[in-house]
């Protein structure tokens, strides 16, 4: 065992948040909130190990987020209270305990890589750190009729955050005294208090917010679309065109898909024209070449291979310079097949090849109105467009 770990509480059901599923399996840019949370714990620089504490019922909804990584060692089931599902999760830590545990919020998901570290590194003074951040705004007191009593002086008090850091034999004791009497607390910190352990106050962070509601979920969505558009703010549009006769054969490949047909295609490859034009227009817009500058048909290896790898390859190319591929539009231009009823197999193909959502792929056909060789049945062609997203100064590796 890591001389810490953090414990991830996630055993709410999220009611105020509405939603078909809890508020920690919600997304936020892109990214559901405890996959979010889950990340910035495994990727701290300390190396510690981590373990999620998860509503009954929620096994499978948790593995469909949760990364593969040998630090995050298990999930337990929490009970019915925060107190309960944190009593369950440091009971189950103890057949070989930790010297320290950070106790989290699931849905507190922008904790920094500073502050955790700041409550481990308290650690070494306190056997209890709470991360708290000075009150800012104007505090009234309001009794039962809704009238103010009186103005609260914020001299003295502090929003209390996650994660919270303890010694975990002192948190587990106070956690055992507490249920053997009974109390209920609204965070770790309130039972090592009532439980005399002194707490140490850690500066907290104005940005590490709890997801309680809708409006909240959907302004931290608001917010990671923008950090990332801002951080990608390097935007490229290139375009690509690709030809091919058609031959002998009974099929041809587009977009991905096998399509019957009176004829197969001439090429060197499998003559994907849509793939290969897309493939054209992500090196475009990355100024990296062509197809021919990777996949040269003079090759003997790339000989009716499938130009699945050249579109993963183009795409793994925008990956390795941090950016993103923002939209993909393929037009293909054919008299026959016909296109409308392999036009979702062809996005649905395209999109898992690339790794992007299938709402960011577009595909189109036309005729050419029986004019020149496309027109007389001879062959068949495709243009595209790919729009990227770079980082600033983004070279290429």
């Amino acid at each position: 065992m890591s001389d810490t770990t953090a414990l991830i509480v996630a055993g709410g059901r999220g009611i105020r948040a509405g939603g078909e599923i809890p508020k920690q399996y919600r997304k936020i840019g892109d990214i559901p909130v405890m996959r979010f949370t889950l990340d910035r714990f495994l990727s701290h620089p300390r190396g510690m190990t981590v373990v999620a504490v998860i509503g009954e019922g929620d096994a499978e909804l948790f593995r469909s987020v949760a990364p593969r990584h040998k630090r995050l060692l298990h999930f337990v089931v929490g009970g019915s209270t925060r107190q309960q599902s944190v009593r369950n999760g440091l009971l189950a830590l103890a057949a070989d305990p930790p010297e320290r545990v950070l106790i989290h919020d699931a849905v507190r998901p922008f904790a920094s890589d500073a502050l955790i570290e700041r409550v481990v590194a308290g650690l070494d003074a306190a056997d209890a750190v709470l991360p708290a951040s000075p009150v800012t705004a104007t505090l009234k007191s309001v009794d039962g009729d809704g009238m103010v009593t009186g103005t609260v002086p914020r001299e003295g008090l502090r929003t209390a955050e996650t994660p919270q850091g303890f010694r975990f034999d002192a948190i587990l004791a106070a956690h055992e005294r507490a249920a053997a009497a009974g109390l209920d607390f609204t965070d770790d910190a309130a039972v090592a208090e009532w439980a005399g352990i002194p707490v140490r106050v850690a500066d907290g962070e104005s940005g590490n917010v709890k997801l309680t509601t809708a409006e909240e979920i959907a302004a931290a969505d608001h917010r990671l679309h923008a950090e990332a558009a801002l951080a990608l703010g390097d935007v490229r549009v290139g375009t690509g065109y690709d030809v091919h006769a058609f031959g002998p054969g009974d099929s041809v490949a587009l977009g991905g898909v096998v399509i019957p047909h009176a004829r197969g295609i001439s090429a060197h490859s499998d003559g994907d024209v849509a793939l290969h034009a897309l493939t054209d227009a992500i090196l475009g817009a990355l100024a990296e070449g062509d197809i021919g500058d990777h996949f040269p048909p003079s090759d003997p290896q790339w000989k009716d291979v499938s130009s699945d790898r050249f579109l993963r390859f183009a795409a793994e190319r925008v990956t390795a310079r941090g950016g993103v591929i923002a939209n993909l539009d393929i037009t293909i231009v054919t008299e026959a097949p016909r296109i409308s009823a392999h036009r979702a197999a062809m996005r649905e193909r395209i999109a898992a090849i690339c790794g992007i959502a299938v709402d960011r792929v577009a595909v189109k056909a036309t005729t050419n109105e029986r004019l020149g060789f496309i027109g007389r049945g001879e062959g068949l062609a495709a243009t595209a467009t790919a729009t990227v997203r770079l980082p600033f100064g983004s070279a290429r590796p």
